[in-house]
């Protein structure tokens, strides 16, 4: 694996192989003698969307590997002047090791990807939050003992960068996903027909999605830069929040995952956050370790 874009670009055993690292790499914290397969190494990060959970889990995880943590906002680099992703990717690629980048475009992620010639990992586009759900899948493990078998429910707006990251996860592994969103809140056709597979199902019908489900999943109902559709947004989406009766009529044992921030009483209720509490940030703690596992893997000769 030279970079981590997405994870429709990734394989089955890829995957699972990054879980059981991470996995491995969460045991031995804190441990002495760990492996610092990036010793010596400066690793850029590159954000021009603001980042709690990203930043934090990236830096902790850079210099637990043994690198350095460079981080670059889009306004303090030329980059943020307007120039050319391409020229950035190459005086990164001279003087880094690795990028980090968290930004609109998918496509400009694969352009310094191919342009800087160093391991590049998407930490958010508007296509895909890859990291995001290598976190969510280690969770499931931990929690329900596997995701093979179970049915996992993406609610709300099912058309967003992390609904598309699950979709991939389900076309590669082979769980059920349900994305139970309004219609106008659902993948086009077209994207729905290069999933190609049968395990995905796509319904306006959320109390029926939550029967099925072992795992409960929401994102926020209005992303960065999507701001002035707020009133709309929360207007359409207000019957698919994640509130306690939904929970009820889910599989017995079933768990509640949010990506982070959580907006109270909207996407989810307060009431669901709390008793779920555990879960939700034990879910926020393995951006830690399956960043790291990703690190590492890019590490690797």
């Amino acid at each position: 694996m030279k970079h981590l874009l997405s994870i429709q670009e990734l394989e089955a055993g890829q995957i699972e192989g990054l879980i059981q690292l991470a996995a491995e790499l969460k045991a031995k914290r804190g441990k002495p003698n760990q492996a610092r397969p990036l010793q010596d190494q400066v690793w850029g990060i590159m954000f021009s969307k603001s980042s709690t959970r990203t930043r934090i889990s990236f830096e902790v995880g850079l210099r637990e590997l043994g690198a350095a943590a460079m981080f670059l906002s889009s306004n303090q680099i030329q980059l943020g002047r307007g120039e050319p992703i391409k020229d950035t990717a190459r005086v990164m690629g001279r003087m880094a090791h690795g990028a980090i980048i968290r930004n609109d475009s998918q496509a400009d992620i694969q352009e310094f990807a191919k342009f800087s010639g160093i391991p590049t990992i998407n930490a958010l586009t508007e296509e895909e939050h890859p990291c995001q759900i290598l976190a969510d899948l280690l969770t499931i493990q931990e929690k329900l003992g596997t995701w093979e078998g179970k049915t996992v429910s993406f609610i709300g707006d099912g058309d967003c960068n992390v609904a598309r990251s699950w979709m991939w996860a389900a076309a590669r592994l082979g769980f059920q996903l349900i994305i139970a969103a309004p219609e106008q809140f659902q993948p086009p056709s077209e994207y729905r027909e290069k999933l190609g597979v049968p395990n995905i199902a796509f319904t306006e019908d959320v109390k029926a999605a939550a029967a099925e489900s072992h795992v409960l999943y929401t994102d926020v109902w209005v992303s960065m830069g999507r701001e002035e559709e707020a009133a709309e947004r929360l207007e359409i989406l207000a019957p698919y929040q994640v509130n306690k009766a939904l929970v009820d009529s889910a599989q017995a044992g079933a768990i509640v995952l949010h990506c982070l921030p959580a907006y109270r009483e909207k996407e989810i209720t307060e009431e669901v956050l709390e008793l779920h509490a555990d879960t939700i940030f034990q879910e926020a703690e393995n951006r830690l370790h399956a960043q790291k596992a990703v690190l590492a893997e890019l590490a690797k000769p």
